[in-house]
């Protein structure tokens, strides 16, 4: 027993974590949390904000719109999120939520993957939309409905533009503060903290991770950028099951929207992660750029899984 610990790190299985204790079953109580939280955000939210504001929603004051966007995601997300998580797993918390604090070479390390992977998500995005385009002069019905999307999008991207406008340091740190902090702390304690965990207890790691990216996309009500949602959520729960802590896809998710907002404030227009986005001309270099984004990001996450665990055993919890 000693010598075959000697000559190997202690293993970590990612395919078998411990079964926590819990006061209904895990994978029911993800469900619950997922629809539960979804009504309560959306349709509750939407109740809130017309008896605060009313239905002319052009007239309304921003700043009002921004309070009652950061805090719905306070009340009717993260609130509902710890509370189920004490109902339901009384004597672990820390552990469904992965309240561990990562290594900085680990942040890195993931931050590295994201770097990669947002340029491989914009190209995918030009890619279907141009597909999409194409089929629809073929198809009278999918024109019609993508008619109906673009409008529905258009609606979106300037209500999401009023909130990101700033006419000073005070207000453009505000907005940062509302649309990249308050997200990623909010969404993240949800999906990948309690729900994938709890998917976590019932199924294997990887179909967790793709039923909580599922939602996570879902969550957002945007038809173009679906699959790129998926995608994205996808890594960070990847992101959280390697490393075991919730603190990793919070920075990777406020990275995200943090380039979102200062895109919108030095293009004028969210053009870092718009879904609605159409080719400008040859779809030659965003064809190569997608390729190269891809070859690159699959040998990341291959170096990934094969070095990861053995590193964070081999250095005392240091990677590499």
């Amino acid at each position: 027993m000693t010598e075959n610990i000697s000559k190997q790190p202690p293993q970590i299985d990612p395919e078998g974590p411990k079964r926590l204790f819990s006061t209904i079953q895990p994978a029911t109580a993800a469900f619950i949390a997922l629809i539960g939280i979804f009504i309560a955000y959306q349709i509750g939210g939407a109740i809130l904000t017309l008896l605060i504001i009313g239905s002319d929603f052009k007239k309304a004051d921003v700043n009002q719109m921004r309070l009652l966007t950061m805090g719905g995601q306070i009340m009717l997300m993260l609130l509902p999120t710890l509370l189920l998580a004490k109902y339901v797993y009384p004597f672990n918390i820390t552990q469904i939520l992965r309240a561990n604090v990562p290594k900085s070479k680990e942040i890195g390390l993931f931050i590295l993957g994201l770097v990669i992977l947002t340029p491989l998500l914009q190209s995918f995005m030009i890619l279907q939309n141009s597909f999409l385009e194409t089929i629809s002069n073929f198809s009278p019905v999918l024109e019609k409905v993508m008619g109906i999307l673009d409008e529905l999008n258009k609606m979106v991207e300037q209500t999401y533009g009023e909130l990101l406008k700033a006419n000073n340091v005070l207000e453009a740190s505000f907005v940062i503060f509302v649309v990249a902090v308050v997200p990623s702390i909010c969404e993240e304690v949800l999906f990948r903290g309690f729900v994938q965990k709890s998917f976590e207890q019932k199924f294997k790691p990887y179909f967790s991770i793709f039923i909580t990216s599922l939602f996570f996309g879902l969550y957002h009500f945007n038809p173009y950028g679906l699959v790129a949602l998926i995608v994205l959520g996808f890594y960070f729960g990847y992101a959280a099951h390697k490393s075991d802590s919730i603190v990793i896809p919070m920075i990777l998710h406020f990275i995200n929207n943090f380039l979102a907002v200062m895109a919108f404030f030095v293009l004028g227009s969210d053009e870092l992660i718009e879904t609605n986005v159409k080719p400008k001309g040859s779809l030659i270099p965003q064809i190569m750029v997608f390729i190269f984004s891809a070859f690159l990001f699959v040998v990341f996450i291959l170096y990934l899984n094969k070095n990861f665990y053995k590193a964070k055993m081999q250095e005392g919890d240091n990677l590499l």
